[in-house]
């Protein structure tokens, strides 16, 4: 053979290989069908009653009027993924698809909640950004990407990939990077085809098509593609739509700025830890404020909106406290003040207690009205969201997005709860116009993060 054509001949073969390599690589990716283009087995429709129908290869979703927002959810959770599909939507429409979503009877009536890659064909182009439907609003938005803005193709097919690794999210469009989010509020749920509520002057009947639906579950991180856009970590920073509301941080996740101790004139030198974003009372054997003490915001507040994440221990006891007058609390134990409490119920003896039953379960009024038996309550050591709501007087205490008690501290009914208690005897207790916001060392090791605190 000429030395030529032989040294082409194995130029060739060596070509062919690392091509049939490549192709085996890809092809030994363990994606699997979400969608097995002739059937919704493996789907079930949750919330509104916008029409879903297959037609040939594509699920599409149809508009509806007088229906709320639809979902097509898969009846498999996944956790750690990679996704990928194709769609193409209607201009005038909004939509998106749910990934570790929810819906739990007891949160909002079942409705569909958790993390929402965005379809958004208008002017405003967030399309693969990510929003928190029915939660906490946009987390990550593309008002600072307009590279990502800009590959959205208008009545054409756009492809998403869509990576759930551990805390982090990230999505492409169209190959384009799109958003980089850390954040831990949900570990695993469902993935959902969004059909969005039309208003009472939008026409029905609009549409929008996914196709070639497909999934990694299977080691995923394997195959998971470095992203160049900085992460938004959502610890102990304000969202977006905080920002916009006018949220503040009640605490920064590093130093003890805006706390003191409730009997003291700094931040207490022992029995608080701040570490890794979370601040933590220690365990101390259970005794009140015999470790560290309380603490309390420097700064107090009259009408108010706060949330805490709070992770307890076994048999743990805490709790939230406000209009905390620590010009009065100079005595032994605990500082005084209305009290959101933080109790294992299962575990700790208190939970039995109280002036008036149960009212010393997690998230009642301390010794004062007991929160829905029915509240919804995540697993010791998982966070759980704690919200008080106080404006006029009317107060509420909300556990994990579910209001689980309300009262009036300025009427007669109140103030007789007051006498009926151990409270009777401090002057001015609940009444007070402003005080402190207050976190409770009990003695045991609880941790706190994502504080925050919208004045009303």
């Amino acid at each position: 053979m000429n030395k030529h054509l032989y040294k082409g001949a194995a130029l060739f073969v060596l070509a062919s290989l690392l091509i049939t390599g490549c192709k085996k690589e890809s092809d030994q990716e363990p994606w699997q069908d979400l969608f097995d283009g002739s059937s919704l087995n493996g789907w079930e429709q949750l919330n509104g009653k916008a029409a879903y129908r297959i037609e040939g290869d594509e699920i599409v979703g149809t508009t509806v009027a007088n229906t709320p927002n639809s979902f097509l959810t898969t009846t498999e959770d996944y956790g750690d993924f990679i996704l990928e599909f194709d769609y193409k939507v209607d201009p005038s429409m909004n939509s998106g698809v749910q990934i570790r979503s929810l819906s739990y009877p007891d949160y909002k009536k079942g409705r569909v909640h958790g993390y929402q890659v965005e379809i958004d064909p208008s002017d405003r182009a967030w399309s693969a950004g990510i929003y928190d439907e029915a939660r906490k609003g946009w987390l990550y938005s593309l008002e600072n990407n307009p590279k990502a803005q800009q590959a959205f193709k208008q009545n054409e097919w756009n492809h998403y990939r869509v990576e759930a690794l551990g805390d982090t999210l990230k999505t492409w469009i169209n190959g384009v990077e799109a958003a980089h989010l850390v954040d831990d509020q949900t570990a695993s749920g469902f993935i959902a085809l969004q059909v969005h509520a039309i208003g009472a002057e939008e026409e029905p009947g609009k549409e929008i098509r996914w196709k070639n639906l497909k999934i990694i579950s299977e080691n995923p991180r394997e195959y998971s593609k470095q992203m160049r856009l900085p992460a938004f970590n959502t610890k102990n920073n304000l969202t977006q739509a905080e920002a916009a509301s006018g949220w503040q941080l009640l605490w920064d996740g590093k130093t003890t700025s805006g706390w003191k101790g409730a009997k003291l004139e700094t931040f207490p030198e022992q029995g608080w830890q701040i570490e890794e974003g979370m601040l933590t009372v220690m365990e101390s054997g259970g005794g009140e404020s015999e470790a560290g003490g309380d603490i309390v915001t420097t700064q107090k507040y009259k009408d108010f909106e706060l949330k805490v994440d709070f992770k307890i221990t076994e048999g743990a006891n805490s709790g939230i406290k406000y209009y905390v007058d620590t010009d009065l609390n100079k005595g032994e134990g605990s500082s005084i003040g209305l009290e959101y409490q933080i109790l294992d119920d299962a575990r700790h003896p208190d939970a039995k207690l109280g002036n008036h039953e149960g009212s010393r379960t997690l998230a009642s009024l301390y010794d004062l009205i007991q929160a829905d038996p029915n509240k919804p309550v995540n697993s010791i050591g998982s966070w759980n969201t704690a919200r008080i709501v106080s404006k006029d007087g009317k107060v509420s205490h909300w556990l994990n997005d579910e209001k689980v008690l309300e009262y009036d501290r300025s009427t007669d009914a109140f103030l007789q709860l007051v006498q009926e208690s151990k409270y009777k005897d401090w002057p001015g207790f609940g009444t007070l116009e402003r005080g402190n916001i207050l976190l409770q060392d009990h003695g045991n090791h609880v941790s706190f993060k994502n504080i925050k605190i919208k004045e009303l």
